[in-house]
């Protein structure tokens, strides 16, 4: 497994999998989303433990962007994970062009919801290109 965005896609799916069994094993969760056989990329393992460790910061910085009246917990689960992944990597990830990580969260977003969630995921994390320098 090379490819970032392979690796992207393998961290949003541990994420999911975690976010519905906190208590599941990481090892396995990683054994469930990586092909068999592979081992743990490190970008994978940092991509989900910046996620989890930063989740209570990245919740509050993406809670003041959602319409009036809306809580994280009404988003739908992956674009859920796919917020706080696309704006871990725009706030913590230096290597990571801002660009980038948001249209990585779009193609997750029209892959694993739909085109109306890729449209909400580009409103929301395109806030914080002008709004944060990285972390």
């Amino acid at each position: 497994m090379e490819s970032r965005h392979a690796i992207r896609e393998a961290a949003f799916r541990a994420l999911f999998a975690l976010a519905t069994n906190p208590e599941a094993d990481k090892s396995a969760v990683y054994a469930e989303v990586l092909p068999k056989d592979t081992e743990v990329p490190p970008y994978l393992s940092e991509l989900v433990e910046g996620v989890l460790t930063h989740q209570e910061a990245l919740d509050a910085a993406l809670t003041p962007q959602l319409k009036k009246g809306w809580t994280l917990s009404r988003l739908t689960k992956p674009d859920l994970m796919i917020l706080r992944l696309g704006l871990y990597e725009i706030r913590y990830e230096e290597a990571m062009p801002e660009a980038a990580a948001i249209n990585e969260a779009i193609n997750l977003a029209k892959r694993y919801s739909d085109d109306q969630s890729a449209k909400f995921v580009n409103g929301i994390l395109a806030n914080f290109i002008e709004a944060s320098p990285k972390a």
